[in-house]
């Protein structure tokens, strides 16, 4: 856990800082603002569950979102090859970096999962997937796009199966 948390800190970056100070900023201010109507109560409670409200969903939102207009990329899947003689699948896909910002690395990851045939538990079972492999790819400078071929193995799975390709690139 510890080790997550010092990951995520080392990987804010300048708008990340301006994002966070500007919520707290603006948390503090309601805070505030309640605390001075508090003889009002229900504007005070207003302002000061507001002021929660904003500082929780706001810093989880606009981080999001903020990363996906920054860092966006197009990962489209080309083709799938599962091998004869070894017990592996090849994946061929391209990353486009459509932002604009050169990307320092991204992580490729492929999933492969299983087909039931009925929507419900198709969407279930892209929670669990059977097997899940991930590279990465360093310096995608803007508008570049790379093939890239990512091996799943030791794939076992024999019945019907689906795989996707995503990436999420910094």
């Amino acid at each position: 856990m510890n080790s997550m948390i010092n990951t995520f800190i080392d990987e804010l970056i300048i708008y990340d800082y301006i994002l966070f100070s500007v919520i707290f900023a603006l948390f503090i201010l309601l805070f505030i603002l309640g605390l001075i109507l508090r003889k009002k109560a229900t504007k005070a409670i207003v302002l000061i569950s507001l002021a929660f409200f904003i500082l929780l969903v706001g810093s989880t939102l606009g981080y999001s979102k903020m990363h996906e207009y920054l860092f966006s990329n197009v990962t489209s899947f080309i083709s799938q090859k599962k091998l004869t003689f070894s017990q592996a699948v090849v994946v061929y896909a391209t990353v486009k970096n459509n932002s604009n910002f050169d990307f320092v690395n991204c992580k490729i990851s492929a999933s492969a999962y299983k087909v039931s045939g009925n929507s419900i538990k198709d969407y279930i079972f892209t929670f669990k997937p059977l097997m899940k492999m991930s590279i990465l790819e360093y310096d995608i400078l803007k508008g570049e796009e790379r093939e890239l071929k990512i091996i799943l193995e030791p794939f076992t799975y024999s019945n019907d199966y689906n795989i996707s390709v995503e990436a999420t690139c910094r």
